[in-house]
């Protein structure tokens, strides 16, 4: 019965760890996409917003830095020894890259509503392409 009670209590402080950790991704991961958001209206008010977003999932920023557009931030969750510090990195998406290339003329130009052409990047708001934050790989 003893061994029993142990195996589940490393089973429960397994799981704890888990939770911390995710607690701690998700809230590194959402500071940083909204302190790239934020990259125009300076370092400290991308920071701002990063811990405010942060706090709001439970988690503290430990660090926060914006290189250009691309933000790194360390966001840390629990306490004792079920402490987790993960860093996330976000900044603009790269160039969107088709399978199939576009006809000669119509990089740019408005589509009529309706269905793209199969393969072609979606327009954006002026007819150009999209461009989407995304996470960095580290």
């Amino acid at each position: 019965m003893a061994v029993l009670c142990v195996v589940f209590g490393a089973v429960l402080a397994l799981g704890q760890a888990v939770v911390v950790r995710h607690r701690a991704a998700g809230g590194a991961d959402l500071a940083a996409l909204a302190a790239a958001d934020h990259w125009a209206d300076g370092p400290e008010v991308a920071c701002a917003r990063a811990e405010g977003v942060a706090r709001d999932q439970g988690t503290r920023l430990v660090r926060c830095a914006m290189v250009g557009e691309i933000s790194d931030v360390t966001a840390a969750s629990g306490r004792g020894p079920f402490t987790a510090e993960v860093r996330a990195r976000a900044g603009p998406a790269g160039p969107v890259m088709s399978q199939a290339p576009l006809p000669p003329g119509s990089q740019g130009t408005p589509r009529p509503a309706g269905r793209a052409a199969p393969g072609a990047p979606a327009p954006g708001p002026l007819g150009g392409q999209t461009r989407l934050a995304r996470l960095v790989p580290r």
